[in-house]
């Protein structure tokens, strides 16, 4: 599947390049640890540097996540965040921001009450730009991945290291936006983190597709995302920042400048 014409995530990406730079890609989960403030901090993050924004929808069983982003969505799930609330976060940000693209990441159980149609409707009348379903298998994804189609939604896929060539090759044809190659064999969080690994997967997958690759898990800080964005069009930063919001959940009016603070750092090492 090609990326998506008027695609934000595809424009965003072709500015980039033209300017020699490499994104910044930060996930937060909306309604952590109040859903009053997810919006400030989502502005806050572009404010500090960051390009892609990845919402997180709580879910009740992240198999994929550590326990930070476990907590994280326990907080969230504690004031009874659901998608449809999600989605109108979304709309609250896109009153003030209409060019960030947005990603949502989460699991499918809550798209599936809703219905593939129906959700992919709301969601890009929202302002939604891509789609991450963690548990969407490509085996079982043609109902799915029409509906994102239909509605202009980019469905991105995850890449493991363990993927084989074969299967590299199946997900890329489907994958739009961008491709997400997960850095290391295990969850969110995990600290073990190869670049130069990393570096001969990506080679081999850019043998396969030229969509833009987004490498996350592992990375913490400015130095982790400089390697990263080193060898990959973008990094993906998430635990990290999902910290800033569990070391203040006493006074949430501290998180949108933290998080703010520690993206700034990551774009300055990214750009320079």
């Amino acid at each position: 599947m090609s990326t998506i014409a008027d695609s934000r995530i595809k424009g965003c990406f072709e500015k980039l390049r033209q300017q020699g730079k490499k994104a910044l890609i930060s996930y937060i989960t909306a309604g952590d640890p109040t859903p009053e403030i997810t919006v400030e901090a989502l502005h806050e993050l572009v404010a500090g540097g960051v390009d892609v924004l990845e919402i997180g929808v709580p879910f009740s069983d992240p198999v994929a996540d550590g326990e930070v982003i476990q907590r994280a969505c326990e907080r969230a799930l504690e004031h009874n965040v659901s998608l449809s609330d999600v989605l109108e976060m979304v709309k609250q940000f896109r009153s003030k921001d209409d060019i960030t693209p947005i990603v949502l990441m989460g699991y499918l159980n809550p798209i599936e009450v809703i219905g593939y149609q129906d959700f992919a409707k709301l969601a890009k009348a929202a302002g939604v730009d891509g789609v991450i379903s963690v548990d969407m298998t490509p085996e079982e994804s043609e109902e799915y991945n029409a509906a994102l189609a239909t509605n202009k939604l980019d469905p991105i896929y995850l890449i493991t290291p363990t993927s084989s060539k074969q299967r590299v090759e199946w997900i890329a044809s489907m994958a739009s936006g961008f491709i997400y190659y997960v850095s290391v064999k295990g969850v969110t969080g995990s600290s073990k983190l190869d670049v130069k690994q990393v570096s001969e997967k990506l080679d081999i997958i850019r043998e396969i597709t030229d969509l833009p690759i987004g490498v996350g898990f592992g990375i913490k800080d400015a130095e982790s995302a400089a390697m990263i964005a080193s060898v990959a069009d973008a990094a993906i930063v998430g635990s990290a920042l999902v910290k800033i919001h569990a070391q203040n959940v006493d006074d949430p009016a501290q998180i949108p400048g933290k998080l703010k603070d520690l993206v700034l750092g990551m774009r300055t090492a990214i750009d320079s």
